[in-house]
Parts: C-alpha cells; sequence; structure tokens
C-alpha cells in the first residue's frame, strides 16, 4: 500500500478507515489514494517536502513550514491521518491538538511566549514589526489570565480553545 503501481485492498480500506477513526469514507479513502499517489511521483511510498509543496494550497499557508515538520516522509495511512484532522467529523478535541502540535515548535508538549510570537511572526510577516507582535502575545496572554512566562500545556490549550461557540471545520477537497 502507498506506492502508485499497487492497488488497494478492501483490507487495506478498512485498516485505514479504522487508523483515521472512521472519519472518512471507504470511497472518500479510495479518492485520498489516488491523489496520494499523483503526489507520490516517484512511487516510493510517502511524500516528500516537495511533493506536499506542489499542493498549491499547502505551499501558500503562511505555517507550511511548520506543518511541513508535521508531514514530511508520510506513507498513504499517516497521510490519511493528518488530514482527518481537517474532516468536518473530527471532533473540536483532535482539531485543538492538531493546532497545539503547530504551535508547539520545538515538539517538547507546550506552548510557550516564544512560540506564539514565531507563529504570529509566520502570520503576518512584513506587516507587523516585532514590537507590535510582542504587544499583541502579552496583551492577548494578559486577558486570558497569563502572563509572558506561561507554557501551556495541551490540557491548559484545550481549556482555553474548547469553548461551544468556537467552530473550526476547513474543508478538505477529496476530488
Amino acid at each position: 500500500m502507498g506506492n502508485a503501481s499497487s492497488m488497494l485492498t478492501q483490507y487495506d480500506i478498512e485498516e485505514v478507515q479504522e487508523h483515521c477513526s472512521y472519519l472518512f469514507s471507504q470511497q472518500e479513502i479510495v479518492s485520498l489514494y489516488e491523489r496520494f499517489c499523483q503526489l507520490d511521483r516517484s512511487a516510493k511510498g510517502f511524500i516528500s517536502e516537495d511533493e506536499f509543496l506542489s499542493i498549491p494550497e499547502f505551499s501558500l499557508n503562511p505555517l507550511s513550514k511548520r506543518l511541513l515538520r508535521m508531514v514530511d516522509g508520510l506513507n498513504f495511512k499517516d497521510f490519511v491521518a493528518f488530514l482527518s484532522t481537517f474532516s468536518a467529523k473530527a471532533s473540536l478535541r483532535q482539531k485543538i491538538e492538531f493546532i497545539f502540535k503547530v504551535y508547539d515548535i520545538d515538539g517538547k508538549g507546550k506552548i510557550t511566549f516564544k512560540d506564539l510570537l514565531e507563529v504570529l511572526r509566520d502570520l503576518t510577516g512584513s506587516f507587523m514589526s516585532e514590537e507590535q507582535r510582542e504587544q499583541v502575545v502579552t496583551e492577548v496572554l494578559e486577558e486570558a489570565g497569563y502572563t509572558r512566562d506561561y507554557a501551556f500545556s495541551l490540557e491548559d490549550f484545550i481549556q482555553i480553545i474548547d469553548h461551544p461557540g468556537l467552530k473550526m471545520e476547513v474543508e478538505v477537497p477529496i476530488d
């Protein structure tokens, strides 16, 4: 499974469905496999950074650098699991956990002031000065009752983000 010349068996489809918590139908998995094979130009069974960057929506994303850290070298099963976060069927917790991983720049399980600043830098580019970014992050943290020195765990992050009015939906075109 995972190289362009191989076929996806019913067993493979069911295995991938289970791996991604049944967030995609069998037909969607087949469509994702076709897309995966198109991206895996050298038919090596995984997608490289360069192949991911060939997706226009991905390469234009200001956080693509961070996302690449999460996706380089994914095989098909992990590719589907990565995309399942963007499914309308994914839980809010799954989406928040994904965002946490994007913000947790060093992968140590904590989001620091520096991490938030770097994400804001990626999002704003030259439209904000470093001083403005620091001011924005500091004010947001203070409004939430935190200081610049606080390091957020996943559970802290979930408590801040998880409220009934928050709707986090991103569509992933499968075809």
